[in-house]
């Protein structure tokens, strides 16, 4: 059988790429496809592999700027070559659902969300771009919308990382999914012995609107407690201006600063809509509490009063009120670690095999 791989772009090492690498890694004869790579940020298990790229690879500064580039995903999907290919397994927040391929082949889609851009994110990132940003999507949102809602009759399976991206792909492609929860490093993201907790508390995040990390800078400047902010994007200046002393920006770095961290702080806060949420289930490894806004993925990871708290509505005033909750409690970190195992990579592995060796078998 032969087999290719696909994923929207390798340009970071994000919960996407993560689940593309395990995948790479479970399928390790499989050829790689994308829409545009930064050979210096794919993951490690990634760079000894070749990386077919589209026609957004050519064009300047294609990792950096693909956003501008929106309008023409659909005619780069749909050039890449995949003839000749019995499976097809594309790993999608975008439009690498709509690829093109030969009749009779099988195509799985494991999507991470419906395109944001057009679909439920859409009004987040108008909020927040250039106007002239703002009416150059509002010019494509339909076409782009038509074209996503047909590319995703072309999936012959549709594989969903939560329940929560279970419901969007029911509702805005009318298909149905299994669910096969996305892989995390439970056994590097763990409780140390002995490790001191600080003060602190985290959020690790790229920084774009739809994460709202604009709501956590607002809440902490308000309460003044310390907080750390990892993570990069084009959120980062316009936050930087906002934030007081006791906000510190460390910035794009490296995993095991991430461990580290996640190891040391008091809790991990989030106030954005996860499609699922694989850094709050990092966060929970190391047996620390997380304070998330009680929609999406967050409501499958966090127990209220165990593992951590939920806040009700998207905004500071709300998030302040689960941090006031989360300091009148007590959580204990070996049930926090527990309650979050079943996310393992083992789990991930076996499951979307054994997903693969029935639709082979029907």
């Amino acid at each position: 059988m032969k087999i290719a791989l696909v994923h929207h772009w390798l340009v970071a090492e994000r919960g996407g790429e993560r689940v593309f690498e395990a995948l790479a890694g479970l399928f390790d004869s499989a050829d790689i496809f994308t829409l545009v790579y930064d050979p210096a940020k794919i993951p490690p298990a990634l760079q000894h592999r070749p990386i077919h790229t589209s026609l957004l690879q050519h064009l300047p500064r294609s990792a950096a700027w693909r956003r501008y580039y929106l309008p023409l995903f659909p005619a780069a999907t749909e050039r890449l070559n995949l003839k000749g290919y019995d499976l097809i397994i594309s790993s999608d927040a975008a439009t690498v659902k709509g690829v093109r391929t030969d009749v009779g082949a099988t195509h799985v889609c494991y999507c991470h969300t419906p395109m944001r851009y057009v679909w439920n994110g859409c009004d987040a990132y108008r909020s927040a771009v250039h106007p002239i940003e703002r009416w150059a999507l509002s010019a494509v949102r339909r076409r782009l919308r038509e074209w996503d809602y047909e590319a995703a009759q072309r999936v012959t399976h549709f594989v969903a990382n939560s329940k929560n991206v279970q419901n969007r792909i029911q509702r805005y492609y009318k298909r149905d999914s299994i669910l096969i929860y996305p892989p995390v490093d439970t056994d590097r993201f763990t409780i140390p012995p002995g490790r001191t907790q600080n003060d602190f508390y985290l959020l690790v995040s790229q920084l774009v609107p739809y994460k709202r990390a604009d709501i956590v800078v607002e809440a902490f400047n308000e309460c003044g407690k310390p907080l750390i902010i990892i993570g990069d994007g084009p959120e980062r200046a316009k936050l930087e201006r906002r934030a007081r002393s006791n906000i510190r920006f460390a910035g794009r770095r490296p995993q095991a600063f991430v461990v580290n961290a996640m190891q040391e702080c008091k809790a991990f806060v989030f106030a954005g809509e996860e499609d699922f949420g694989i850094v709050m289930v990092e966060a929970q490894s190391c047996g620390k509490p997380v304070v998330a806004l009680g929609r999406g993925g967050a409501v499958e990871i966090v127990e209220p009063g165990v593992t951590g708290v939920l806040f009700c509505e998207e905004s500071a005033e709300s998030l302040l009120d689960g941090i006031e909750q989360l300091e009148h409690a007590q959580f204990d970190p070996e049930q926090i670690r527990t309650s979050v195992l079943r996310f393992g990579r083992n789990r991930f592995l076996r499951e979307f095999s054994e997903f693969i060796s029935r639709i082979g078998s029907a």
